[in-house]
């Protein structure tokens, strides 16, 4: 049975009849452009030599120099003031599907290999976002390139640590660490009092569904415009689910655990401490993660309704109102990667901590 051919050879053939870019002179063809030519034939030379590779690795290393230049190709390009042709954008068409093969090869490798797949995927995002951007001539207001988000970072490094400070560390990590120690402290609780699990539980359901955009404004209300109304925003919004969470965890032991506890005389706080907290540690972590998320999410939001002159949330009402959208985007850059910081940072001390967990154990 005859495998089927992969598309990007085709699509690549494609692009040398279409035109390269187009500039004062009009159309340009491949060979009037020295860049654009250099850059086909060695992706060209990738996809032919793929096959001489000694081993899968080999291949995806020789295949990313070909995707390399064709990325390479419609930015020098454009740095010239080139407008990019049709051969230009099935050029890099192919590339992209190129780059597909790529990452399913680094999918199946071991190691720091297996690793770079999801940082060459973001990195390709980043560099067509850039391409298409600029290529395209999408106004800035709409959406900036990436180049001009990290010019706003130079150029407001001071603007965007002093928000980072505010939100982050003066309310993020106050709100968090309350919402999710009252969380658990009342979980063991409600675990030791039952009736008060069957009361809290349904609250708790209520309370999800409570946007925070309803509840910021109260809290600034009720606490002022300084970090303590956005730490109470984010307790309202980390305390259930770190509650639920706990109290499925201390659920989750078996019950043949618990009698062999009970067969050696282990009282409640001693089967708890020694039993339950370990059993639950998955889903004590499963709060701690959610809530990462939710407490930076619950501090912008509320920095919209009332901050002093500094914060996330407040740095982005302000520059939308300027139209400085590149300066929005590099704040939202900020909190994307503190969120993913965050959550990263959890997940890695869930793995360490946790290895015993089924769902860590190599098949």
């Amino acid at each position: 049975m005859l495998r089927p051919m992969a598309p990007w050879p085709l699509v690549m053939l494609v692009a040398p009849v279409l035109p390269v870019a187009t500039g004062g002179g009009g159309a340009l063809a491949w060979t009037q452009s020295p860049v654009a030519l250099a850059g086909l034939l060695l992706t060209l030379a990738a996809i032919l030599l793929r096959r001489a590779a000694p081993s899968a690795l080999a291949e995806a290393g020789l295949l990313l120099a070909g995707v390399a230049a064709a990325y390479a190709v419609p930015l020098l390009l454009l740095g010239r003031g080139l407008v990019p042709g049709a051969g230009l954008w099935v050029y890099l068409a192919g590339a992209t599907l190129l780059l597909g093969r790529v990452l399913r090869l680094l999918a199946d490798a071991d190691g720091a290999a297996r690793l770079a797949g999801p940082a060459l995927f973001g990195l390709a995002l980043v560099l067509l976002w850039e391409i298409l951007t600029r290529g395209l001539g999408v106004p800035a207001i709409l959406l900036p390139p990436p180049g001009a988000i990290l010019a706003a970072f130079a150029t407001h490094a001071a603007e965007l640590w002093d928000d980072f400070g505010q939100t982050v560390l003066t309310s993020v990590v106050r709100g968090y660490l309350m919402g999710c120690g009252a969380g658990f402290a009342v979980a063991i609780l409600a675990d030791r009092v039952p009736f008060l699990a069957r009361g809290l539980l349904p609250l708790g359901n209520l309370a999800s569904a409570i946007p925070v955009v309803g509840i910021a404004p109260i809290m600034v209300m009720w606490f002022g415009f300084d970090w303590q109304s956005k730490a109470a925003v984010i307790v309202v919004m980390t305390f259930f689910p770190m509650m639920i969470n706990t109290l499925a965890g201390l659920r989750g032991a078996e019950r043949i655990q618990l009698d062999l506890m009970r067969s050696y005389g282990a009282g409640y706080w001693r089967t708890l401490l020694l039993l339950r907290l370990p059993c639950a540690l998955p889903f004590l972590f499963n709060g701690l993660k959610i809530n990462s998320t939710l407490a930076l999410i619950g501090a912008i939001v509320a920095e919209f309704f009332g901050t002093p002159v500094v914060g996330m949330g407040f740095r982005i009402s302000t520059e939308v109102a300027r139209m400085n959208l590149d300066v929005v985007w590099a704040t939202i850059a900020v909190a994307a990667l503190t969120g993913s910081a965050l959550y990263g940072a959890l997940a890695l001390a869930e793995r360490r901590v946790t290895a015993w967990h089924p769902s860590f154990r190599k098949r």
